[in-house]
C-alpha cells in the first residue's frame, strides 16, 4: 500500500522514487515485520499464555518438562508482522507476491486449527495426520495448477538442475503439479518436525528465506538471470519484499523464542514457515537449492522417516528418540548446543547453496 502511495507523490516530489528500488523496499521490510513483531509480541504472548499452554511429550528428554505452560501458538505473531510488512512495501499488483502470501497463510490456517483442537478443545491429537495432509495437498495443488495455468515463460515450469549452466527438464502440468506439492508439502512438515527446541526451527527459517531472496532477486533481473544462468521469471524480483518481511517477522519472533522460550511457534507458525519456504522455491525455479539450504530440515525428517522404517521392519530403533535433535539431547548434549550447533550447520549449507548461483 505504501508501495502505491509513493508511486503516486513521486509524480509531485522526485526523492519519493527511491522506494520504487526493490533493495529499499526489502530493507525497509525487514524493519517493518521486525518492529511490527517485537511491539506485537508481550501483549500477544500473555493473550496466548491464557488461551491454552504447550503440552509436553511424556516420552521426550526429561529437561523439556520444565517447559510446561509455556505459551504456544506464537506462529500468530510471524503471520501479522509478515502480511503487515508484505501488504505495506509489495507491489500487489505482482501475482507471486499474491501466490506466496495466500500459500503461507492458508498453511498458517491448518496449524491454527491444529493448535486450536489441541489446546482449547482439549483434543490431543489435533487434527488427525489424513486431515492435516488432506487440507495441505489442497493448498497445494490449487497454487500449482494456478502457478501452471498462469505462466509467462517455459522457465517458470521447467526443473532446474543446479550446477550446471543448461540442464533442465520440462515437467508439463502434470509433473509440475507434483514436484510443486512435493516441495510445498515436504517444507511445510519437514520445519514442523524441525521445531522442537528453543529457536531451532526459526533462525534456520529465517536464514534460508533470506537466501531465496537473492535467488529471486537475480531471477527477476534478466541481467543477472542471464550472467548467473539461473532461470528468468518475469516479476521474480518483488520477492525479495516478501523475503525480507519474512526475515523480519522470524527476527522479531526469535527475540521471544530464544533459549529460554517465552514462547513457542506452534503448528500455526512451523507448517505455515515451511510453505512459505517451499513455495518461494518452486517461484524462482530452485527446488533443488531449497533441499541443499535446508539440509537440517532434510535431516529431521530422514530421523524421523529411519527411525519409524526401523522399528516396522527389524523392531529396533536407529536413534535414541527422533527427530534427530532429541537424539542428541539423550546423547547429553545441553539443548543450547544443539540448537547452536544446527544453527552452525545451516549456515555452512545456506553458503554451499548460495555457491550454486556461480559454479555452473
Amino acid at each position: 500500500m505504501l508501495y502505491f502511495l509513493t508511486d503516486w507523490l513521486s509524480h509531485w516530489y522526485g526523492p519519493f522514487r527511491v522506494f520504487q528500488y526493490l533493495t529499499l523496499r526489502a530493507i525497509l521490510g525487514v524493519l517493518t515485520a521486525l518492529t511490527a513483531a517485537l511491539l506485537l509480541g508481550p501483549p500477544l504472548i500473555q493473550r496466548l499464555g491464557r488461551l491454552g499452554r504447550q503440552p509436553i511429550r511424556q516420552d521426550g528428554p526429561q529437561n523439556h518438562f520444565a517447559k510446561a505452560g509455556t505459551p504456544t501458538m506464537g506462529g500468530l505473531l510471524i503471520l501479522l508482522a509478515l502480511t503487515l510488512a508484505t501488504l505495506l512495501w509489495a507491489d500487489l499488483r505482482n501475482r507471486q507476491i499474491w501466490v506466496v502470501l495466500l500459500v503461507t497463510l492458508a498453511f498458517g490456517a491448518i496449524g491454527f486449527a491444529d493448535d486450536y483442537k489441541k489446546l482449547v478443545l482439549g483434543n490431543s491429537k489435533g487434527l488427525s495426520a489424513r486431515q492435516k495432509l488432506g487440507w495441505q495437498t489442497a493448498v497445494a495443488l490449487l497454487a500449482a495448477v494456478g502457478l501452471y495455468a498462469t505462466a509467462k515463460t517455459p522457465a517458470e515450469t521447467t526443473y532446474i538442475v543446479p550446477f550446471f549452466k543448461q540442464v533442465g527438464f520440462d515437467l508439463g502440468l502434470l509433473g509440475f503439479t507434483l514436484v510443486t506439492w512435493l516441495v510445498i508439502v515436504g517444507s511445510s512438515n519437514a520445519v514442523n518436525l524441525t521445531d522442537g527446541l528453543d529457536g531451532l526451527a526459526i533462525l534456520p527459517a529465517v536464514l534460508v528465506g533470506g537466501s531465496l531472496g537473492i535467488f529471486a532477486y537475480a531471477s527477476g533481473n534478466v541481467n543477472f538471470a542471464t550472467y548467473l544462468a539461473v532461470p528468468h521469471v518475469p516479476g521474480a524480483g518483488e520477492l525479495v519484499v516478501f523475503c525480507g518481511a519474512l526475515v523480519g517477522a522470524g527476527l522479531g519472533f526469535l527475540w521471544f523464542n530464544a533459549y529460554p522460550a517465552q514462547v513457542f511457534m506452534g503448528d500455526i507458525g512451523a507448517l505455515a514457515l515451511g510453505a512459505a519456504l517451499g513455495t518461494l522455491a518452486v517461484l524462482v525455479r530452485q527446488e533443488v537449492v531449497l533441499m541443499i539450504m535446508g539440509g537440517v530440515f532434510v535431516m529431521e525428517t530422514l530421523s524421523v522417516i529411519l527411525q519409524v522404517a526401523s522399528f516396522k521392519l527389524t523392531g529396533r530403533r536407529i536413534f535414541r528418540m527422533a527427530p534427530l535433535h532429541h537424539h542428541f539431547e539423550l546423547q547429553g548434549w545441553p539443548e543450547p548446543r544443539v540448537i547452536v550447533r544446527f544453527w552452525i550447520i545451516t549456515v555452512v549449507l545456506v553458503l554451499i547453496g548460495l555457491a550454486t548461483l556461480k559454479l555452473r
